[in-house]
């Protein structure tokens, strides 16, 4: 049997809890269903979170998720993934299955606020989760403090290297951009970085050099080794959204899902806020204040139904 709630959430990201969050204490019932698979589960240390600069994202994940669970309103269910998201009446139906479980979860809920982030897709490097986290990192906004003036590597195989690039000198000029034989920069481009003292270095990566105090440099295919003591990586990204083909909600270029200002998608009763949607990747404390923009426009849009308005 189904169990109806009002509002059901989908990842318990920075994005899903403060969602979660604002809609119970608006007296909400709300399901917030985690994955338990975070994209920053490798990051020793979050910033940029005003009041919790250097918190553990996992702690501060476990902050989020007992704030949520101490509201009557609240179900907070662990180590669940979502099938799918149905049309049922008036609402929708979320089916779900806990991972070693045997029975499947469903709740019919009057709208449903998927938040489910976003999946790394990393430079195939033998040795790169070994630092992901300590000494190479994904997010400059986050982590770039921590690397200023310091001899850094940029590794990517994308088409924008040379604008992160110009980013990250703010940071570090100490810097090279590695593109792997893939990534692409301009002739015009490294000519700028060029006078910045920034060099790109376009031949294929064998792997990530360094032991247990750290990373020591990048060694080329062709035996060379650049020293280098840390530095950003700039993966492509990719969503997990197969649970929604029943509703096909609209998503652009990158999969992400189009959203008016506050959340809203074209599918009435479905919502998505975060790094689901566009632009994508964003600090912690920006997906946040969006999961609780979001939230608001769910309880007035409720209401206003309620209201038969």
């Amino acid at each position: 049997m189904s169990e109806a709630v009002d509002v059901v959430v989908i990842g318990a990201g920075p994005a899903g809890l403060s969602a979660a969050l604002n809609l119970v204490r608006a007296r909400r019932e709300v399901v917030l269903i985690d994955g338990g698979r975070p994209r920053n589960a490798a990051t020793l240390a979050s910033h940029g979170f005003l009041s919790r600069d250097g918190i553990s994202p996992l702690e501060l994940r476990k902050l989020g998720r007992e704030e949520v669970a101490g509201y009557p309103g609240a179900t907070v269910v662990d180590r669940v993934n979502v099938t799918s998201v149905v049309r049922s009446g008036d609402g929708l139906l979320v089916r779900a299955q806990a991972r070693g479980a045997a029975e499947p979860l469903e709740w019919r809920a009057a709208a449903v606020v998927v938040a489910t982030g976003l999946t790394e897709v990393m430079p195939a490097l033998p040795s790169l989760r070994a630092f992901y986290g300590t000494a190479l990192h994904s997010c400059m906004a986050c982590d770039g403090y921590e690397k200023a003036d310091r001899p850094i590597a940029l590794i990517g195989e994308t088409d924008d290297l040379a604008e992160q690039a110009l980013l990250l000198s703010a940071w570090s000029r100490d810097l090279v951009v590695f593109t792997n034989a893939i990534g692409e920069v301009g002739g015009a481009d490294e000519a700028r970085l060029g006078e910045l003292g920034i060099r790109v270095e376009r031949r294929a990566i064998a792997d990530i050099e360094g032991d247990r105090a750290g990373m020591t440099g990048v060694r080329l295919a062709d035996g060379e080794v650049v020293a280098r003591e840390g530095g950003f990586l700039r993966p492509r990204y990719a969503t997990a959204l197969e649970f929604l083909d029943g509703l096909a909600p609209a998503a652009d270029d990158d999969g992400l899902l189009v959203v008016d200002p506050e959340g809203r998608t074209a599918v009435p009763g479905l919502y998505a806020t975060g790094d689901v949607t566009p632009p994508g990747p964003q600090q912690l404390i920006v997906a946040a204040g969006a999961g609780a923009r979001t939230a608001s426009a769910v309880h007035r849009d409720l209401l206003r139904v309620a209201l038969g308005g």
